[in-house]
């Protein structure tokens, strides 16, 4: 559990030690990424830099991590089968957490705010990563829309449903986002729990609080939920279940 106010140790640490190191490593890796794209247009050597930024930076934070469940990444015909991957979103180090476990390629859709950031944007828009627009309805649906166009050539798309991280560390309602891609490329929806991130580095908070050995992170893949069949008007039940899931998953983990 994270302490509230942070102690002066605590903060120290953040400060001199952990800090630096992790947005060091961040600008490293994004100009190297930015770099690779110019002689890699599939993202696919982007995506392998980004798996080994996101594993330094949870080095960085002093935090173990933890992985569970590979065993119901869904698999067809002894291959693993495309799929929307979906989890709750807790921190500003979700992302390092999740690059760093997820074992195959996918894309994120996330906020086109993140897109007018420095390295991160660049990276993200270097990468062939999937912004969206809430704020603009026609911009969503075609958003939406290349996403689909994704999971139909093969990539999985991970997304928060949330729609933005939790200020309180509490599961929020969930957006349709995550049901409709599914639905519309009729591929499996897994949930994913993030458990431990939100202490490590809440919203509103430039220190972080690294996770313990026996209180690890841990990022949980719970049992895919099937969409064949499924239609458009069923995506508020399909969020609602994938909702469910999640916080079982949170509930079993923490």
């Amino acid at each position: 559990m994270r302490p509230n106010p942070l102690p002066l140790a605590a903060r120290l640490r953040s400060n001199l030690l952990l800090a630096p190191p992790f947005f060091l490593s961040t600008a490293v890796f994004g100009t190297v990424s930015l770099a690779a794209s110019f002689f890699d247009k599939s993202g696919g050597l982007q995506h392998r830099i980004a798996r080994v930024w996101a594993r330094t930076s949870v080095f960085f934070s002093a935090s173990p991590l933890q992985v569970i469940g590979l065993e119901n990444i869904p698999i067809q015909n002894g291959e693993q089968q495309t799929a929307v991957y979906a989890a709750n979103h807790t921190s500003y180090m979700d992302t390092p957490v999740v690059f760093a476990s997820l074992p195959f390629q996918f894309r994120i859709l996330a906020k086109i705010e993140l897109w007018k950031l420095p390295f991160i944007g660049w990276y993200l828009d270097r990468s062939g990563q999937l912004p969206i627009d809430t704020a603009n309805p026609r911009s969503t649906v075609s958003s939406l829309g290349a996403a689909v166009k994704t999971l139909r050539n093969g990539l999985n798309v991970f997304v928060f449903p949330e729609g933005g991280r939790t200020p309180d560390g509490q599961l929020q309602s969930f957006l349709n986002g995550a049901s409709y891609l599914a639905i519309r490329a009729q591929v499996p929806l897994v949930p994913v729990a993030l458990v431990g991130v939100y202490h490590l580095l809440p919203i509103h908070t430039t220190h972080f609080y690294p996770a313990t050995r026996q209180r690890p992170l841990k990022l949980i893949f719970g049992k895919p939920i099937p969409t064949e069949g499924l239609t458009l008007r069923q995506a508020d039940q399909l969020s609602n279940q994938l909702r469910q899931a999640i916080g079982d998953l949170i509930e079993q983990n923490s």
